[in-house]
């Protein structure tokens, strides 16, 4: 989440009155994450969430993401649909931007969670690939493997002002990850980007998924990879207690059992999902405007994951 575009407070009363949502209160920015542009906004009746689609976000996939989230809605999971207006339209605009408004969850992200918070979320991600295994839409990976390529090539050695020898050093890890990459493991539809602050929760319960701007049909274990490079580390990208990893696996086993052959390809998996934030972080940190009030994240956290995951081929017993 973040604030790119700006919404005046007569603009989105106006575009709140095409809704059954009450009167504007209040509107703030949320400046954590760095895709769209959302406000929190609390009105005479509730609370919601406004999300306004910025260029990452192609206008033609809003479909498949609100499709996505109505099918877990219906089958009971907490995730956030988007609401529709007196004329059963969800995909609104709004200050020259595709835009949402979403029901607002409960709960708090948390920056540094439990084994039994990891096991919770790592649930509900299983629990998600079974509910979406009757999910007939299908999106390319937008950041899937075909695409961290050139992504390096557009950063260009601009990425070694990052780091001195980035891109050689990324580059060859690319050499392997797209050697080996597994191509016959179970797929389906995918969150593709469940970090800790795309789950609320409520002491150890989840109460929402979130942010499923990144959702695609790819590898349901390259979820779970993605999943547990964001969770078991830090901020900086140390590796937390170990605990925390297993408990993530045996969570998400719980609820989707993991083949022999899902679980071997996992450490190559983890490998890619680290070169595909590294980048994406790269690319946000040398192009990202300096007024947007968005928090930029520190590409060189992922490449100290990257390291770790080369050095510890056994993480995933």
């Amino acid at each position: 989440m973040a604030v790119y575009t700006q919404v005046s407070a007569e603009a989105l009363a106006a575009f709140l009155a095409r809704y059954d949502a009450g009167a504007l209160v209040s509107a703030k920015g949320i400046a954590e994450g760095v895709e769209n542009s959302n406000y929190l906004v609390d009105t005479t009746d509730a609370r919601f969430i406004l999300t306004l689609y910025e260029k990452r976000v192609a206008a033609d996939d809003l479909p498949f993401f609100l499709a996505l989230l109505d099918h877990l809605a219906a089958k009971g999971l907490p995730v956030p649909p988007a609401i529709a207006d007196r004329d059963g339209v969800a995909i609104q605009r709004l200050a020259g931007r595709p835009a949402c408004l979403i029901r607002f969850l409960p709960g708090v992200s948390v920056s540094h969670p439990s084994p039994a918070q990891a096991n919770a979320a790592a649930r509900a991600l299983g629990e998600m690939h079974v509910a979406l295994a009757d999910f007939t839409p299908t999106r390319a990976n937008s950041m899937g493997l075909a695409t961290w390529r050139p992504l390096l090539e557009r950063c260009g050695r601009d990425i070694d002002t990052i780091r001195p020898g980035l891109y050689d050093r990324v580059a060859h890890a690319l050499d392997a990850i797209e050697r080996d990459w597994p191509r016959d493991l179970p797929s389906g539809a995918i969150h593709a980007d469940l970090f800790p602050d795309n789950v609320l929760m409520l002491g150890d319960a989840v109460t929402g998924l979130i942010d499923f701007y990144f959702a695609c049909t790819d590898l349901t274990a390259y979820d779970l990879a993605v999943m547990h490079s964001a969770w078991a580390f830090d901020a900086a990208g140390a590796p937390v207690d170990a605990a925390v990893g297993a408990a993530l696996l045996a969570g998400y086993a719980a609820a989707a059992p993991l083949s022999a052959a899902e679980r071997a390809a996992l450490p190559l998996l983890a490998r890619g999902a680290c070169v595909r934030f590294l980048l994406s972080r790269a690319w946000d940190w040398l192009h990202t405007p300096a007024d947007a009030l968005v928090t930029r994240k520190d590409p060189l956290a992922y490449l100290h994951r990257l390291a770790w995951y080369e050095a510890h081929p056994d993480c995933f017993p």
